[in-house]
C-alpha cells in the first residue's frame, strides 16, 4: 500500500542543517506547511553570540553519565502556560569574541551559497592574505541570510522548544513550547513528517572525577567545559588545567600559553590520549605548556589536581574541559541514542523504522557544511515521494556492514576519509530536480577534500612557526635571568 503524500513537514533547528533544509523543502514545491522551530532567539546555531555569561556547571555526575539533558514535565492539558523553566537546557553556544573557523571555507559553502571572503586581520596576519578562516560573525551572518532569503524566515518561530515529538496514528505530535517573558506558552501542533536538524553539539560531556563537584562548589566557575570559554581574558594570571586532546582543549590551552594570559606554564591532560586526527598534537608543544597524564582526583581543599603518575599539580584556580558532547534528543523518547549516536539511520539521514522522520547534520566532524546540503536534499527527495528507498533489509545491512568496518559510535559517523563516496551515494538516491522542482546536487569535487585537509596543514604549520618563536623567546629569556645573575 503506497504511503500518504507528505504535505506537512516539520523542522527542528535554525542552524546550518536546519537553514539548508529549509531551502531544500522549499524548492521542491510540494509542500503545503513547511514549519521550523528554533530554541534560540535567533538562527545561526552554535555560531550565536551569546551576550550573558555562560551558566555555572551542576550535577557532574549527569554530565558524567550521559543523562544530564532530561524533558520537561509536559502539562496534562494543552495549550497551557506555565512559570519559565530554570532548568539547564545547554542552549548557550561556544562561540568566544575572537574565535574563527578551523576548516577551509570552500568545505564549509554550500553549493550555490558561497561563504563571503571576509577576512580578519589576525587572519591575515596567522595565515597570509588567502587565509581561508573566516571569523565566527561571517558564519553567523551567513546562516542568518539564508533563512531570510524568500521569506523563509516567516516560517520559523524562534524562542520555540520541541519538548516532544511522538507517533499518533499516521501522524507526528509535537508538543511545543514558547518561552515568554514572564511565563512559558505550550501547544501542540501536527504534521506528516519531521526533518531533525538540530546538532550535537550542546550538552557537555565532562568525564567522573573524584572531588570535582566540590571543588566547582569552592569556586562556582572554576571548572568549564570548552563551550563556556568566553575568551583568555577571564584566566588572568591564573593556574589553569586543560583537560582534552582534541580541538577545543588544543585551541585554549595554545591560546592561553601563547598569550602568556594565564599563570605558566599551561597544565594539560594529554598524555595517553589520542590527537584529533585531523589536527595532530602540535599546539600542546609549546614550550610553555606542559603536558600530563589522566587526572585521578581533586582536592577541593587544597585545590590540588592528582594525576595518575602519582603527581600533582597545586594551587589550580580553572579546569577545563574539552572532553566532547553527549548527543541527546530528549524530545524524541522513541528513539533511543546508544554509543552516542543516533542508531538504525540509513546513509545517516532516513530513520529504518519510519521513513517520516530524517536527520540532516547526524555525521561527525568534515565537510560541514556542505555535507548537510546532500543529506537535506536527500531527506527532501525521500518526504516529495522523488527518491525511492531499499528495503528496510537492505538499510540495516548497510548500517551493519558500517559498524562491521568502522566500528559503532563515534566512529560510525565520520565520513572521513570517503567523502568522495558519500557525497556520491546520497547524491544517487536523491537524483535529479523534476521539472524544474528540487535543489540540484553537484558531482563531488575533489578539490573541496583537497581545501579540508590544506586548511588543516595551514593551522599545523600555524603550531610549528610560532612554537618555534616561542621556544627561542623562552632560551632568550633564560639567557637573561643567567646573565643577570652573574
Amino acid at each position: 500500500m503506497s504511503r500518504p503524500p507528505i504535505k506537512r513537514v516539520a523542522v527542528i533547528g535554525a542552524g546550518p542543517a536546519g537553514a539548508i533544509a529549509i531551502d531544500a523543502l522549499a524548492q521542491e514545491k510540494t509542500f503545503d506547511i513547511i514549519r521550523v522551530f528554533e530554541r534560540r532567539e535567533e538562527a545561526g546555531g552554535c555560531w550565536i553570540g551569546d551576550k550573558a555569561r555562560p551558566p555555572t556547571l551542576t550535577n557532574f555526575p549527569s554530565l558524567a553519565n550521559r543523562t544530564a539533558d532530561t524533558p520537561l514535565p509536559i502539562p496534562p492539558k494543552l495549550p497551557a502556560q506555565t512559570p519559565k523553566s530554570d532548568r539547564p537546557r545547554f542552549t548557550e553556544s561556544s562561540v568566544y569574541p575572537y574565535l574563527e573557523t578551523n576548516v577551509d571555507h570552500l568545505p564549509m559553502s554550500f553549493s550555490q551559497e558561497p561563504i563571503p571572503a571576509d577576512k580578519t586581520d589576525k587572519s591575515i596576519a596567522l595565515h597570509g592574505p588567502e587565509t581561508p578562516f573566516r571569523h565566527w560573525t561571517v558564519m553567523q551572518r551567513y546562516i542568518k541570510s539564508l533563512i531570510e532569503r524568500n521569506n523563509y524566515e516567516d516560517l520559523v518561530s524562534y524562542n520555540t522548544t520541541v519538548e516532544l515529538a511522538e507517533k499518533v496514528g499516521t501522524e507526528w505530535k509535537l508538543v511545543l513550547r514558547k518561552e515568554g517573558k514572564e511565563k512559558d506558552y505550550w501547544w501542540t501542533e501536527y504534521f506528516d513528517a519531521v526533518v531533525v536538524a538540530s546538532g550535537h553539539y550542546w550538552v557537555p560531556y565532562i568525564p567522573a572525577i573524584d572531588g570535582l563537584d566540590e571543588f566547582e562548589k569552592g569556586r562556582p566557575g572554576s571548572v568549564i567545559h570548552s563551550k563556556h570559554f568566553r575568551g583568555r581574558g577571564y584566566f588572568k594570571n591564573k593556574r589553569v588545567v586543560v583537560v582534552g586532546a582534541s580541538v577545543s582543549a588544543a585551541d585554549i590551552a595554545y591560546d592561553l600559553a601563547h598569550s602568556k594570559t594565564a599563570d605558566l606554564p599551561v597544565h594539560t591532560i594529554t598524555i595517553g590520549r589520542a590527537a584529533n586526527g585531523y589536527f595532530g598534537g602540535g599546539a600542546f608543544e609549546h614550550p610553555r605548556i606542559q603536558q600530563h597524564p589522566s587526572i585521578k582526583s581533586v582536592c577541593p581543599k587544597t585545590r590540588t589536581v592528582h594525576l595518575a603518575d602519582g603527581k600533582s599539580i597545586p594551587n589550580v584556580d580553572s579546569i577545563i574541559f574539552g572532553t566532547g558532547y553527549t548527543w541527546t534528543m530528549p524530545f524524541l523518547p522513541d528513539v533511543e541514542i546508544r554509543n552516542n549516536r543516533v542508531p538504525e539511520l540509513y546513509q545517516h539521514v532516513v530513520y529504518q523504522r519510519d521513513p517520516t522522520l530524517l536527520f540532516v547534520g547526524a555525521v561527525g566532524a568534515g565537510l560541514t557544511f556542505k555535507i548537510f546540503e546532500w543529506q537535506a536534499v536527500f531527506a527532501a527527495r525521500v518526504l516529495a515521494g522523488r527518491a525511492s528507498l531499499p528495503s528496510v533489509e537492505v538499510m540495516k545491512e548497510w548500517e551493519e556492514k558500517r559498524i562491521k568496518a568502522r566500528g559503532d559510535g563515534v566512529k560510525f559517523t565520520l565520513v572521513f576519509p570517503d567523502f568522495e563516496e558519500y557525497f556520491e551515494d546520497v547524491r544517487r538516491l536523491a537524483g535529479e530536480p523534476e521539472n524544474g522542482m528540487g535543489r540540484r546536487l553537484p558531482k563531488f569535487q575533489r578539490e573541496w577534500f583537497r581545501a579540508f585537509m590544506d586548511g588543516h596543514e595551514l593551522r599545523k604549520d600555524m603550531w610549528r612557526r610560532l612554537n618555534k618563536e616561542a621556544r627561542e623567546e623562552e632560551e632568550q629569556r633564560e639567557k637573561g635571568a643567567v646573565k643577570a645573575k652573574l
